[in-house]
């Protein structure tokens, strides 16, 4: 053991040395550099030393004989975080449980997603065909501020292989504290906001969310969305600058252990940029119920007050039916999933679906997936979507789009 660890020990005990008179160990003279270190650990019962009188400071400790000297001065009220976390293994062979101070010693968490992706997509209404390739990147932070408060953060890079330029961007993506006050459970910051199960909206934003209940949950949330955000409309990047503030609510609940029911309201203000003076509220409903913990189907219903650039329909609908679900942790799960949408234009303003959602007109589709864990931490989607724009353009046809999605997914 080296001096620094001997004095730290020592000194966490919070007790002098000077009360300790006697020599316990004949190799260890009184002018030692460690003399009143092991002075005042053998008269604490944390070192015994040798049968024959002696401490041995010369020798090589054992990782076992150090565990026992931690664990002896863990059951003295000694503070040594980092030494237990060290031989957490040791000392749990002695029984002596460590889980508190390896959370101590271990404040922040790094965690990591790769996904790589291919899209194959076919588009109708001379708007040609075309694929997408990229490699996203995501680092999550986490940390632990207090027992109920913590900290995330998220940064993205996403590689573009679909063009010759191999375009490359990273992004502070995510930057939020979770914690409570009384009995509300708090979310502040640059957050996901997903609104009415990402019907309405997923995507990032700056906001605030206030959650209370647990069986029967009233959430509240207010925050200001992405002012640029770029859309795939019909093979065509464009720009729909959305809402500078929104603001709403959601209350949800179970109804015995199967049926769960929600509904809420969201109102954008100043629609397609600062001071428009266009706002849209939308309403929603919807229901979700399990069958046997494995198969899921749910539904919602939204309307909304949004005029809209074209004449298309204020209100609705999505249905959508899950079987299980891959999880990552478990190699071999997997997941089979459907859903159908009927939406007006001004239901949704950034959907979280990865079909075309012909953001200026509404649109109506399906999509079918499944979804594998090919080994642990890594999960493979095949994905196919069928989507069309509720109105029609001014030759008279309607725009539509077809995407076979591929990706694999590795998490650490």
């Amino acid at each position: 053991m080296n001096k620094s660890v001997f004095l730290g020990m020592a000194m966490a005990l919070g007790v002098t040395a000077s009360a300790y008179a006697a020599n316990p160990f004949s190799d260890v003279p009184a002018n030692s550099w460690a003399y009143d270190a092991v002075n005042k650990l053998a008269a604490e019962g944390i070192i015994d030393g040798y049968p024959n009188g002696t401490f041995g400071g010369d020798r090589l400790m054992t990782r076992y004989e150090m565990a026992q000297i931690v664990a002896k001065a863990m059951a003295k009220g000694a503070n040594v975080d980092r030494l237990a976390a060290e031989f957490a293994d040791e000392l749990d062979s002695l029984g002596v449980r460590v889980a508190g101070l390896e959370k101590k010693s271990d404040n922040v968490k790094i965690t990591g997603e790769i996904r790589a992706r291919y899209v194959d997509q076919k588009a109708k209404a001379n708007q040609g065909s075309k694929y997408d390739s990229d490699l996203r990147s995501r680092l999550w932070l986490n940390g632990q501020i207090n027992d109920d408060w913590t900290y995330t953060a998220m940064i993205q890079n996403i590689q573009d292989f679909s063009n010759d330029q191999g375009d490359e961007g990273t992004d502070f993506k995510r930057a939020y504290v979770n914690g409570r006050v009384g009995g509300v459970g708090l979310q502040a910051g640059r957050i996901d906001a997903f609104l009415a199960d990402g019907n309405i909206m997923d995507a990032q934003a700056d906001g605030l969310v206030a959650t209370y209940g647990d069986r029967i949950k009233v959430k509240a949330y207010i925050g200001k969305a992405s002012d640029d955000t770029d859309f795939d409309v019909n093979n065509v990047i464009a720009t729909k600058t959305i809402a500078n503030r929104y603001y709403g609510g959601e209350v949800s609940g179970n109804l015995g252990d199967s049926l769960n029911l929600a509904a809420g309201y969201v109102k954008f203000q100043d629609v397609m940029g600062r001071d428009s003076g266009k706002d849209d509220g939308i309403w929603h409903v919807g229901a979700a119920y399990n069958f046997n913990n494995d198969l899921t189907l749910s539904g919602m219903y939204l309307n909304s007050n949004w005029d809209g650039e074209r004449n298309s329909d204020d209100d609705g609908w999505t249905v959508g039916l899950n079987y299980k679900g891959a999880q990552a942790s478990d190699a071999g799960s997997y997941g089979i999933f459907a859903r159908y949408y009927d939406q007006g234009e001004g239901t949704y303003w950034e959907h979280t679906t990865d079909a075309n959602t012909f953001w200026n007109t509404g649109f109506k589709g399906y999509a079918v997936g499944a979804n594998y864990a090919v080994a642990k931490n890594i999960v493979a989607t095949l994905a196919y979507y069928d989507t069309k724009a509720k109105t029609v353009t001014s030759e008279g046809s309607s725009l539509k789009d077809k995407r076979l999605w591929t990706d694999v997914t590795f998490t650490f």
